[in-house]
């Protein structure tokens, strides 16, 4: 009875060995897909980054050319300007990011995108500007990096979403919750982003 006794306890004791080996292995395995997934999704944010920052970078080209006409509305640019200097003003961690650091983070890009809408309309009214060569040069660049930023927060939202799945499925959500992986926020889409802004006429 004694020897059986103990065999009963080696069998146990392998019996948790093999548990915890289980448990080791799917819990390595689990964080470094979690690692993978997150550092993925902060690559695609330093490519959004990275077209906005392309964006801000066009401004002090265009706020010249515009300067050379004289009776340019000046308020029209100061508004490009000062919406420019938030929008770069703003900076996210996205290994912690959340919705308010996107929502201010869009909204400062939003009014930015205004405001460059709106000078662009004005610039309808100054036949010379619309044909300036550095102007054109702008047109040309402004609307490559519209079409970037869609591609690219398209991309960002892919891997969130990716990321965000696998953290939340069970039983990863019990590993993701001890080893705090976070969920990811979204690119919010904005009313009529359906349909890319048509700025230049």
């Amino acid at each position: 009875m004694k020897n059986k006794g103990c065999m009963s306890a080696g069998t146990i004791g392998i019996v948790l060995l093999i548990i915890a080996a289980i448990v080791f292995f799917w819990g390595k395995s689990g964080y470094n897909n979690f690692v993978t997934q997150e550092q993925n999704v902060n690559t695609k944010w330093s490519n959004v980054e990275t077209v906005y920052q392309k964006r801000a970078n066009l401004i002090p080209a265009l706020e010249n050319t515009v300067k050379s006409y004289a009776n340019f509305e000046k308020s029209t640019l100061t508004d490009v300007i000062e919406a420019r200097s938030k929008a770069t003003a703003i900076n996210i961690d996205p290994s912690n990011m959340t919705e308010a650091d996107m929502a201010k983070f869009q909204a400062a890009q939003g009014e930015l995108t205004g405001s460059l809408s709106r000078l662009m309309a004005v610039v309808e009214n100054y036949p010379n500007l619309k044909a300036d060569q550095q102007y054109l040069n702008f047109q040309r660049e402004y609307t490559a990096i519209e079409n970037s930023i869609r591609t690219e927060t398209v991309y960002f939202n892919q891997a969130a979403q990716e990321y965000n799945t696998s953290i939340k499925k069970f039983p990863n959500n019990i590993l993701a919750n001890f080893t705090n992986f976070k969920e990811k926020p979204y690119f919010k889409a904005d009313a009529g982003a359906a349909k890319a802004p048509e700025v230049f006429k």
